[in-house]
């Protein structure tokens, strides 16, 4: 089976490594020449690389199958001009991470020319080549089994996770790495809880080993804590030298707090065990909000993940004027003078 993709940054070029490893060819588009350059001399005669869409367009073959895997900023605009030389049939894929609200309208667009939309949220990021890319599909019935030969090459496999208790038989599609999820939108909207969860995975560890990191609080000169800060009322329970990096290498075993996430955490810290190359500021590209208008409009409580995404906002200097005022508020109703550094 034959892949158009069109972005062949680290998701959309491993997802083109997959299915051609595979058996299957592809054919791609990137404005970047490099990436280009780097696919056909790794792949050769399995992949065709174009700059342009009508290049692109013209390499497929029909029924063709078009995968787009660049900024969801972006995808709308280049959804419209692609669909303009396809045929009806072909089937178009959105597997960034759009807003599901999105993909129900790109539906609803696309059905008249007789194209097909699908929407595959897609996960596994830089280690997806390897790993293989869970994927949460939505979209109509008759285009996803179409696909199902490719969305079996990019998934993980079967064999990737031992089999849930009291399963049996054949494999199903989700116990593969795949799932259609339902209808237009479903697939982005499983992804979009998916990441909501993942902000507030990530905040959890990273909560918890704050807190390890600074259990030698009691260990520090009480004369270095200033008037306006409270001290410790009993250093002798905060004298802990605790080795984080060793920490989470022993969770990662039999641990029930033990996770891929916490795979990669033991690997980072391993390798900058004080984490001086970060600066501590964390981007959000979206999903996460997403989520919590979901949770709002359903009425579903969600105080971890807002407050993980709150968290985030924090960390890029969201709060800093919300600080001064409270600040300026001490000061004015009691002196209390900053300290220095704050």
């Amino acid at each position: 089976m034959q892949l158009g993709m069109i972005g062949l940054g680290r998701m959309g070029a491993n997802i083109v490594r997959r299915v051609v490893a595979d058996g299957h060819t592809a054919v791609g588009l990137d404005r970047q020449h490099s990436n280009i350059e780097a696919l056909t001399g790794e792949l050769g005669s399995t992949f065709v690389g174009t700059t342009e869409l009508a290049d692109f367009v013209g390499a497929l073959q029909a029924p063709r199958v078009v995968w787009v895997m660049i900024p969801a900023g972006a995808t709308s605009a280049l959804i419209d001009q692609v669909a303009e030389l396809l045929e009806p049939g072909d089937i178009v894929i959105d597997g960034g991470n759009s807003r599901y609200h999105e993909d129900i309208a790109r539906a609803a667009k696309l059905k008249p020319l007789g194209l097909h939309y699908v929407d595959i949220g897609t996960s596994g990021g830089v280690f997806g080549r390897t790993r293989g890319f869970c994927l949460m599909i939505g979209g109509e019935a008759e285009a996803v089994a179409h696909l199902d030969p490719l969305l079996q090459s990019i998934a993980p496999g079967f064999e990737t996770a031992e089999r849930t208790p009291g399963r049996t038989g054949e494999p199903a599609p989700a116990e593969r790495g795949y799932l259609h999820c339902g209808p237009a939108g479903a697939g982005h909207f499983v992804k979009m809880v998916h990441n909501g969860i993942e902000y507030g995975a990530m905040a959890a560890y990273a909560e918890g080993l704050n807190i390890l990191h600074r259990a030698n609080l009691g260990t520090v000169d009480p004369k270095e804590f200033s008037a306006e800060e409270t001290p410790l009322e009993r250093p002798e329970l905060y004298r802990y030298d605790l080795d984080v990096p060793e920490i989470t290498e022993v969770w990662r075993r039999g641990s029930v707090v033990a996770s891929w996430l916490l795979d990669l955490t033991a690997a980072e810290l391993h390798a900058d065990p004080n984490l001086d190359a970060f600066g501590g500021r964390v981007s959000d590209s979206g999903e996460g909000r997403w989520t919590l208008d979901a949770a709002i409009d359903t009425g579903v409580p969600v105080p971890v993940l807002a407050s993980a995404l709150f968290a985030r906002f924090s960390s890029r200097g969201e709060a800093q004027y919300a600080d001064k005022v409270l600040s300026a508020m001490r000061k004015a109703f009691g002196g209390h003078e900053e300290l220095a550094g704050g």
